[in-house]
């Protein structure tokens, strides 16, 4: 007879897709009773299965369906009752791809995140909710939600459906929490890439569709300057952070941009990949504003990408007394960008 798992007292939701699971199994390695939220059609095997080949026991694992485009979080009576002990909700999950549209970006991304929140102000012992963002969202100290439709559709066509979603999913938060006394953290990690020691999961857009270009002769110059930062941090230390976070926050709100300040300038960055993959680096600079101007068949560059290609720096001193009180150090970056670039080539970048 299978075992049954303790209540739970944290929700992962997006725990299916892969930083979910590095955070599931991070928080299970701590022997914390954790409830996966998965959608319809994701298999919890497959998801046990995982965690054992990565050396955890997901005995204390409890699986739920939920559908984050629908208020309650689409729950079951029955499963919304199994989660009445939760008190630190993470909020990872997204619809993350470019080229999508604001009808299939905004139900999960900006509607998603306030059904999360309404439904984490209804559990009696909640701690935090932890909202994912992203390095380049929620830099306004003091954000507005909601904006009238000619900004909001100006934001848009400026920024791409992904983009623009993201950055009213963490207005619409961080703008309604405190109304709802919901203590809450957002974290906004830089591109993510694989675990420091095997190169597994990271993202497969932004960064990484550079050096598929690289990879395979198509990046003849890369876009941007020589001052051109595209941070990264490994899924690993990012998974370690998040858990972390609702032991060392304790003010209503807090906000963190999570990134490895030994991240090189974007042409150093591409160079040291390069020699690493045995390929050409890319023989200039061409500025971004020129790309945008040049076809895409031409260039190979998805215009939502070119968002992120900027000389800005960013504040993370928070996270860094973050990291510090949790005894968090990043891991060494350079073989992790190697192990990373290896596993983007043996897995064909993600194309199957």
């Amino acid at each position: 007879m299978p075992l049954t798992p303790p209540p739970p007292h944290t929700l992962v939701l997006g725990a299916g897709g892969f930083l979910g699971r590095w955070l599931l199994l991070e928080l299970l390695r701590h022997g914390e009773p954790v409830a996966a939220a998965v959608r319809t059609g994701e298999s919890d095997a497959a998801l046990r299965t995982w965690l054992r080949e990565h050396d955890a026991d997901p005995t204390p694992l409890t699986t739920v369906t939920a559908d984050l485009t629908r208020p309650g979080l689409g729950l079951s009576p029955e499963d919304d009752a199994r989660l009445a002990e939760v008190r630190d909700v993470h909020n990872l999950a997204a619809r993350y791809r470019f080229g999508l549209t604001r009808a299939q970006a905004e139900p999960a991304n900006v509607d998603g995140a306030l059904h999360a929140l309404h439904w984490s102000a209804t559990r009696p012992r909640l701690r935090r909710l932890v909202h994912l963002s992203g390095y380049r969202v929620g830099r306004d100290p003091h954000p507005r939600y909601p904006l009238d439709p000619g900004t909001t559709a100006a934001l848009y066509s400026r920024l791409g459906a992904y983009e623009a979603s993201k950055q009213l999913g963490d207005a619409a938060v961080r703008v309604t929490a405190p109304r709802l006394g919901v203590p809450l953290t957002t974290v906004n990690p830089s591109s993510v890439i694989g675990h420091s020691a095997t190169g597994e999961a990271g993202q497969y857009l932004g960064l990484a569709q550079l050096v598929r270009q690289l990879h395979r002769g198509r990046l003849p110059l890369l876009p941007g300057t020589r001052r051109t930062f595209l941070p990264v941090v490994t899924v690993d230390h990012l998974a370690r952070f998040l858990a972390a976070v609702p032991a060392h926050d304790h003010a209503p709100t807090a906000a963190h941009t999570v990134l490895d300040p030994a991240t090189p300038v974007l042409p150093e960055l591409i160079a040291l990949l390069a020699t690493h993959l045995g390929v050409r680096p890319p023989r200039g600079l061409v500025p971004v504003p020129l790309v945008r101007r040049l076809p895409r068949a031409l260039t190979g560059a998805d215009p939502e990408t070119l968002t992120f290609l900027s000389e800005d720096r960013y504040d993370t001193s928070s996270a860094d007394a973050l990291s510090a009180a949790a005894g968090l150090t990043h891991p060494p970056l350079a073989p992790a960008l190697r192990h990373w670039a290896d596993h983007l080539v043996l897995d064909a970048f993600g194309d199957h």
